[in-house]
């Protein structure tokens, strides 16, 4: 068969396979057009999900008569002109690729006034085939009308979903938009009605995230922001207990620019390590910054991943960046709630918004009694035993939780009230910690206890349990792990990419029990083994650590293999159930719990407290009403 050149159409709607997968993305390539041209309001009217009509409307530079061709003409744009402006480009788009590609599998309508302009102009193009530039009305800004969606190719067409699931796509891209840009006002619409508006704020507008994801998300986020490297990550991660059956609640923005990365993921996955519970998936909104030239977006026609020049170095920055923030969310220590009345869901902490700034130091919630606003931990020192007997630690607050208000009568006999003796009047002037003080147990299982805000509940076991982990993991890495020599050496058949690997991370294999020399192309011989894990399968732990590192360049096989050993003997060394603490044991863990880092959930994920305000037990019993 011979070679010929193909004609321009069908190169463009080649194309359009690739950028132009459904209506959402035509969507999402005109709005990020409309951004770039310094747009401050979109507005989006959709038909039938998109595919009968998708209009933008916006307020941007707009584009002059003699360019609108060029504008529907292939690798045309005014975002670069050289090489060194692919290398940093900043722009969400570049390629030049977009309007032509969805010119040619629609009837399209170009529609553009410059401000200084005394009118607009338009373009048509039908199915590819471009018609006249002619005057038009308009005003400053530009119109994209996109109609008939892939009416010239069937066999794209019938691959569309339902209206309902297609519009769905469109405003699942909106929301992502909304949280990187909410300078920026969208207004949106479907068969001629208002559906959605996302009114203008700054970046870290309360209303703008309960607005996209929900005012559950707003309660539960903790906000980050952490810089170092030449690099900055800021935005919102959930804390634990917040988590999500699927991956539908995180969202990545590297530069502004929304991107799926493994290896970002992978990172964020192992941050959350021993706090999730298993199956489940954390919830974020992450913004990473960095010098353009760093990261290459021009991997993918639909610019929706990225390729880090150093990857390495990104991940471990986003993974302890993290972890340091999820460790030092401490039971009790809940931020302040935003966009509600600070009334949790029956059953849940009603926790909000918090700040876990770049030096680790977490803004916790404002308690009553305190100086400054904020509750600090110093005030509470942890108990070196973890149910040891503290019976002059509680006495004065429980004498003034529970004294009786002083009568009329001894007030008009002059006698002192509790405040002329130094005990506090209330609750709220005794300085209550986040956790208040206990009460009473409950079937032997739970704890409760009253704070300045409402009723505490303990599950005591799963609490002990995870104080006695994170002191098993804090003993055990101060010593490091330790090397057992194999008295026969392993021969390990492996590939050759894996054998390289081995080779080229000899260091960081070393750091985790690991003495490795090549014994050929495909062959290793493995001298020692991590001394914590030498009752393991080592040449599987091996093979799965080689992975890791050859795809992220680090690997958590091994910590996490110490931690599971370490996670089973807390659990046995915790308390059992039914077993009868007195109060004083029981406020004794109440003080770890709040000295202890990631003590809002027990070793396997799960919640070990929850909060019921005074507002929701009068909700219960229709106080107020």
């Amino acid at each position: 068969m011979a070679i010929r050149q193909l004609p321009e159409i069908l190169i463009n709607q080649i194309a359009a396979g690739e950028v132009v997968e459904r209506p959402a993305s035509v969507v999402k390539e005109l709005v990020e057009n409309a951004l770039d041209a310094g747009a401050t309001r979109v507005d989006i009217e959709l038909e039938e999900g998109g595919v009968r009509l998708i209009r933008i409307r916006d307020n941007g530079g707009g584009i002059s008569p003699d360019e609108l061709p060029l504008a529907v003409s292939r690798h045309a744009t005014s975002k670069i002109a050289s090489l060194d402006d692919l290398e940093t480009v900043a722009t969400l788009g570049f390629r030049g690729e977009a309007l032509p590609s969805i010119a040619s599998v629609s009837r399209f309508t170009l529609t553009s006034r410059r401000h200084d302009a005394e009118h607009g102009s338009a373009l048509e193009i039908d199915g590819g085939r471009l018609g006249e530039v002619v005057p038009r009305a308009h005003a400053p800004g530009t119109t994209v009308e996109v109609r008939e969606l892939f009416f010239n190719v069937p066999a794209r067409r019938k691959f569309l979903r339902a209206e309902r699931t297609e519009l769905g796509h469109i405003e699942e891209w909106l929301r992502s938009l909304a949280l990187a840009r909410p300078d920026v006002e969208l207004r949106v619409s479907h068969n001629g009605k208002p559906s959605r508006r996302y009114k203008p704020g700054d970046l870290y507008s309360d209303a703008r995230l309960g607005e996209t994801l929900g005012d559950d998300f707003a309660r539960q986020a903790l906000r980050v922001d952490h810089s170092g490297a030449g690099l900055r990550l800021h935005g919102w991660i959930a804390q634990p207990h917040y988590s999500r059956a699927s991956t539908d609640q995180q969202y990545l923005y590297v530069n502004g620019r929304s991107v799926r990365d493994r290896s970002v993921a992978h990172a964020v996955k192992m941050a959350y390590g021993d706090v999730l519970f298993h199956g489940r998936q954390p919830a974020y909104v992450l913004f990473l910054e960095l010098d353009p030239a760093r990261v290459d977006v021009n991997v993918h026609p639909a610019k929706h991943e990225v390729r880090f020049r150093e990857a390495r170095l990104i991940h471990d920055f986003v993974y302890r960046t993290l972890q340091d923030a999820l460790a030092h969310t401490r039971a009790g220590a809940m931020p302040n709630s935003i966009g509600s009345d600070g009334a949790g869901d029956m059953g849940t902490t009603s926790g909000g918004m918090g700040s876990l700034a770049g030096n680790g130091a977490s803004s916790h919630a404002s308690m009553p009694g305190s100086s400054n606003g904020t509750y600090s931990y110093a005030s509470w020192t942890p108990s070196q035993t973890p149910l040891g007997l503290r019976v002059d630690e509680a006495r004065a607050a429980y004498s003034a939780l529970y004294a009786p208000p002083p009568s009329s009568a001894q007030q008009s006999a002059g006698m002192p009230s509790m405040a002329s003796t130094g005990l506090p009047a209330t609750a709220e002037d005794s300085g209550v910690p986040p956790l208040g003080y206990a009460i009473a147990q409950l079937h032997g299982i739970y704890i409760l206890a009253e704070n300045a805000e409402g009723l505490i509940v303990v599950d005591m076991h799963a609490a002990h349990e995870r104080i006695g982990y994170e002191r098993l993991k804090n003993a055990h890495d101060s010593i490091g792990l330790h090397a057992q020599p194999l008295l026969v050496p392993i021969t390990l058949a492996v590939g050759e990419r894996e054998a390289d690997t081995a080779e080229r991370e000899a260091e960081t294999l070393a750091t985790l029990g690991f003495e490795i020399t090549r014994a050929g192309p495909q062959s290793l011989y493995v001298r020692s083994i991590p001394a914590l894990l030498a009752n393991a399968e080592p040449e599987a732990l091996l093979r799965d650590v080689l992975g890791d590192l050859r795809e992220h360049g680090q690997s958590r096989r091994i910590a996490s293999a110490r931690d599971e050993l370490l996670s089973t003997m807390a659990c046995h060394g915790a308390v059992r159930a039914n077993r009868r603490l007195t109060v004083p044991e029981m406020n004794a863990l109440l003080r770890d719990m709040e000295a202890t880092e990631r003590s809002g959930q027990c070793n396997h994920g799960r919640p070990t407290w929850a909060r019921f305000t005074l507002s929701d037990i009068d909700r219960w019993f229709l106080r107020g009403r």
